[in-house]
């Protein structure tokens, strides 16, 4: 039987625990709260609160981006795919979006597939660099060359993370882990704060366990 002092800790964190659960008072709180547990990698319990919110207020469900990122993470791809094929109706000109529907088309299915199914942006309205760059070489008609060096001209870190952000999942989706895993540490490690696709990085590594160096004698670790 445990003694009073190992109980105390036991009952305060389920205390804590029940709290946290209480039901909130609308639906930007718990898009607040969901944003909150992705950013601290609890991906299931973001998406519950996600949905929640659009349960509470149906016509917020199009613009819940962050629950399309959330259920990509939970591995539920084709759920992903119908998110931000919503979303882009009512933000239709946004190359991540467009981006994050390719990478869950070719988590389902593949490359080619998401190249087919590719939405439409009209680039010159999504003005954040290297945003064009980006969308030309998921499209298949840039290259990765192109998206680094219109980040570095930028010279912002907030190019630069979204450069080796997008680098990154492409590479993932395209089976090439060591290339995705140098670019999204790269993502991670930009000099930003509060920022939520920086965040995304940061998670990503958390979920794929490549926040931890390779030790010297594994096999991957002369191609970092």
């Amino acid at each position: 039987m445990p003694s009073l002092r190992t109980a105390l800790p036991m009952m305060l964190f389920l205390a804590m625990a029940a709290l946290a659960e209480e039901p909130l008072d609308s639906a930007s709180d718990y898009v607040s709260r969901g944003m909150r547990r992705f950013r601290e990698n609890q991906i299931d319990e973001s998406i519950r609160d996600f949905q929640r919110a659009a349960e509470l207020e149906p016509r917020s469900a199009p613009h819940l981006w962050q629950l399309g990122i959330s259920l990509y993470y939970a591995g539920e791809f084709e759920q992903g795919r119908r998110l931000f094929e919503s979303h882009q109706r009512v933000n239709p000109h946004d190359v991540e979006n467009a981006a994050w529907h390719f990478i869950c088309m070719a988590r389902s299915e593949n490359l080619e597939a998401a190249r087919k199914s590719l939405i439409e942006i009209d680039t010159a309205r999504d003005v954040r660099v290297p945003m064009s760059e980006v969308y030309a070489f998921f499209a298949g008609r840039g290259s990765e060359v192109a998206i680094l060096e219109a980040a570095k001209k930028s010279g912002t870190p907030r190019a630069q993370m979204y450069a080796h952000l997008y680098l990154g999942l492409y590479h993932e989706a395209a089976g090439k882990e060591d290339r995705a895993r140098e670019h999204m540490r790269k993502a991670a490690a930009a000099k930003l704060r509060n920022h939520y696709m920086h965040d995304v990085a940061k998670v990503h590594l958390l979920q794929r366990n490549w926040d931890r160096s390779k030790p010297e004698n594994s096999p991957e670790a002369s191609c970092e």
